[in-house]
């Protein structure tokens, strides 16, 4: 495997050199920095570079896409499968699905360039670029999985999005019941007691749009290593439902193709430190001369079903713009 091209940058941090790159999560418990990738699939690549510097990702240019957007549901095929999912709801087999959809075009370049042209017209707080042998993905994501500093952990997960600051009782509902999923996760790696939300309900603005986020933080037990937190994390609340279990056999039973790394994670580990990201806003290549994209909405029973084709539109139409290319 030809490691010299393999490269990442993150909020400020641009990672060259890379000397390693391993499918096991205990590997980031070893030391230096590490890169990580997770599919929603579970796939894990983690590149560990001997160099890194504080700067901004290199410039080089993009050319915009020519061709329209395939995407893997049609809005009638969207808007059924949240009649279907709304029909598990009511049997009270499921409470909450996050349903996706892969738009994908075609493409003969490489995404640093997509990468820049992100930073610049939609910045992010969770911005990152990461070149690797097979999977070039260039981010935009808004969403915090894991925030770690020494023993103590958070995330931010988003549920909740409207095209203003006006939001349903829908959404709030949607963002506690995936907060009370993240406390549970917490609740099994962290110390008995100190699984804490401090924030609820908070608007953030995003460019375009606006969402609802919350706190969930803890500390972690001795001696927990990142693959335990891994195991009881992933995936992430947000982008797969409650119960996650049965969640995540609607999601395969439903959803056409896999989704590779969106809604997955991306970000990077350095010993007890890490930021890692939801991997959502984010394009992503294979070398199949193809470009993809994701977007989705969280199904409930309150869901009505062309307002959630409407909000997978929403989250995609600013992104689709900045890549080219036209959104059917």
């Amino acid at each position: 495997m030809d490691l010299s091209k393999v490269s990442f940058w993150m909020a400020g941090r641009y990672a060259t050199n890379c000397v390693e790159i391993s499918d096991d999560p205990a590997s980031l418990n070893k030391a230096g920095f590490w890169a990580v990738v997770n599919t929603f699939e579970g796939k894990w690549i983690c590149a560990r570079f001997k160099d890194v510097q504080d700067m901004p990702l290199p410039k080089v240019p993009w050319q915009s896409i020519e061709t329209a957007w395939q995407s893997s549901q049609s809005a009638a095929e969207y808007q059924s499968n949240v009649a279907l999912i709304k029909d598990q709801i009511a049997a009270g087999d499921i409470y909450q699905v996050n349903l996706c959809r892969i738009l994908s075009a075609d493409c003969d370049q490489g995404l640093h360039g997509l990468a820049n042209k992100l930073q610049s017209e939609n910045p992010a707080p969770y911005a990152s670029y990461f070149k690797l042998p097979d999977l070039e993905i260039a981010s935009a994501s808004p969403e915090l999985f894991l925030d770690r500093q020494g023993d103590l952990i958070k995330s931010t997960p988003i549920k909740g999005t409207s095209a203003t600051e006006e939001f349903g009782e829908k959404d709030r509902a949607e963002n506690v019941m995936i907060v009370d999923l993240m406390r549970n996760d917490f609740g099994s790696i962290c110390e008995s007691g100190s699984v804490d939300v401090p924030r609820l309900l908070a608007t953030q603005a995003h460019p375009g749009l606006f969402h609802l986020v919350s706190d969930v933080t803890g500390r972690l037990r001795t001696s927990i290593g990142w693959d335990e937190i891994a195991k009881a994390l992933l995936p992430a609340g947000s982008i797969s439902g409650a119960p996650k279990s049965s969640a995540l056999k609607t999601i395969a039973k439903l959803e056409k193709i896999p989704r590779g790394p969106y809604c997955g994670l991306i970000g990077w580990v350095e010993g007890d430190q890490a930021v890692l990201s939801v991997a959502i806003r984010v394009f992503w290549s294979v070398n199949d001369g193809k470009i993809h994209f994701g977007t989705g909405a969280g199904i409930t029973w309150g869901s009505d079903a062309r307002s959630e084709w409407e909000e997978t539109q929403l989250k995609a139409k600013r992104l689709i713009a900045i890549a080219g290319g036209e959104l059917l």
